[in-house]
C-alpha cells in the first residue's frame, strides 16, 4: 500500500440502479471525513455485507461506496488525543459499510469515538474472526447476566439461528461459561458443528415455530438469545422461565410478532433489544474485554476461514445462500 493510494472493493450504481462491484485503487483524497486514519488489516464477511454487495435492499443510499461493516488495523494518522500512530484498533457499528465507507479497503478514515483498542489476549485476526457478530453475541450474553441469568439454572439457554454468525459465537461462549445451551437450527447438516461448539441440545426450527397451546407454556428456557424474531420470538416468550430474559438480536423472521402480556405480568419475563451499532464506548470496551477472556479461542480459530478481496463477490453470494459456515475473515492486503 502506497502512502497516497489504497486498494478497495468499490460498489457503483448505474442509471438503471444496478449495483456493480470491482477492485479499484483510489487516492487518499477519496476517503471520507474523520480524525483517525487506519491502515486496515482485516475485515469480516457478514450476511449484511452479502446483501450490500449484491445490491439487495436500501442499506446503502450513496454511491460509490466501500462496503465492510467492521474492520481492525493499525492507526496511521490521528488528530485525536485518544489514539496515536501504531495503536491497534477495532471498529464495529456506527453504520460503517452502509453510510460511511467501510472495511473492505486497505485504508479507512473514521471518527475516533467509533474506535476501541484491541484488548490484551486477542490478535488482530482474532478480533475480526469475532467481528460484529461476536461482539453482538457478547452484548446479548451480558444483558442476560445483568438480568439474573446464572449457570445454576436447571433450564437451557436457547439460542435461535444458532448456526449463524451471532448464534455460533453465543453458543460457544455460553458453553464455555458453563451454561446448558439449546441450539435452535433449521438445518440438520449443522448439528455436528453446533455440538462441537458446545450445544447440549438441538431444537428444530419447526418446533420453535409451533405456537404454544395456551397463553403460558412450561418453563423451558432459562433465557434466550433470539436471532430470528417474528413469529418465532412470539412463540418463545410463553416458555421462558420466571424472571428470565430474551435478548432480541435479529429480525430475519420479520419485524412484527404476536404476544400476550402474561409472560411479562405473571412471570416477569424481560424482552431486551440489543443495539450493537451505537452502544456507549465503555460498554464496547467491556464487551471486548469479556470476549478476550470468555471466548474459547481454539474453537474460534478452528471455525475461521480467510479470504482475499478478490474472493469477496463470490463469497457474498454464497453467504446469502447459507453456504458459508463459521467466520470468514477478509485479508484486505492478501
Amino acid at each position: 500500500m502506497s502512502d497516497d493510494q489504497f486498494t478497495c472493493l468499490l460498489l457503483e450504481q448505474g442509471e438503471d440502479k444496478k449495483v456493480t462491484n470491482s477492485i479499484q485503487t483510489l487516492s487518499n483524497d477519496r476517503l471520507p471525513e474523520g480524525d483517525v486514519t487506519v491502515a486496515v488489516k482485516y475485515s469480516t464477511l457478514n450476511y449484511k455485507d452479502g446483501m450490500i454487495i449484491n445490491g439487495i435492499g436500501r442499506l446503502v443510499r450513496n454511491y460509490p461506496h466501500v462496503p465492510g461493516i467492521d474492520f481492525c488495523g493499525v492507526v496511521e494518522q490521528s488528530d485525536s488525543p485518544d489514539y496515536k500512530p501504531g495503536d491497534e484498533v477495532i471498529l464495529t457499528g456506527w453504520r460503517v459499510g452502509e453510510i460511511h465507507w467501510g472495511g473492505f479497503s486497505q485504508r479507512a478514515r473514521v471518527k475516533s469515538e467509533w474506535l476501541v483498542p484491541v484488548p490484551d489476549g486477542l490478535s488482530l485476526k482474532q478480533t475480526m474472526a469475532i467481528g460484529t457478530a461476536g461482539f453482538t453475541a457478547m452484548l446479548a450474553i451480558m444483558t442476560l447476566e445483568e438480568h439474573g441469568l446464572t449457570t445454576d439454572s436447571e433450564n437451557d439457554v436457547l439460542v435461535t439461528g444458532a448456526a449463524g454468525g451471532v448464534g455460533s459465537v453465543a453458543v460457544s461462549i455460553l458453553a464455555n461459561l458453563g451454561y446448558k445451551v439449546a441450539a435452535g437450527t433449521g438445518r440438520e447438516e449443522t448439528h455436528a458443528y453446533l455440538r462441537d461448539l458446545g450445544a447440549t441440545t438441538l431444537v428444530g426450527r419447526d418446533e420453535l415455530m409451533e405456537a404454544p397451546r395456551g397463553p403460558l407454556g412450561g418453563e423451558r428456557w432459562a433465557g434466550c438469545i433470539d436471532n430470528v424474531g417474528g413469529a418465532m420470538l412470539g412463540n418463545i416468550l410463553p416458555s421462558v422461565a420466571y424472571w428470565g430474559t430474551v435478548a432480541s438480536v435479529g429480525n430475519a423472521g420479520g419485524i412484527e410478532f404476536s404476544a400476550n402480556v402474561l409472560p411479562f405480568l405473571l412471570r416477569g419475563v424481560n424482552l431486551c433489544g440489543i443495539d450493537s451499532n451505537t452502544c456507549p464506548k465503555e460498554r464496547r470496551i467491556a464487551a471486548w474485554g469479556r470476549l478476550a477472556k470468555d471466548l474459547p479461542l481454539d474453537k474460534l480459530d478452528a471455525v475461521t476461514n480467510e479470504a482475499s478481496l478478490a474472493q469477496l463477490p463470490d463469497l457474498a453470494g454464497k453467504i446469502l445462500q447459507g453456504q458459508v459456515r463459521g467466520r470468514t475473515v477478509i485479508d484486505v492486503n492478501g
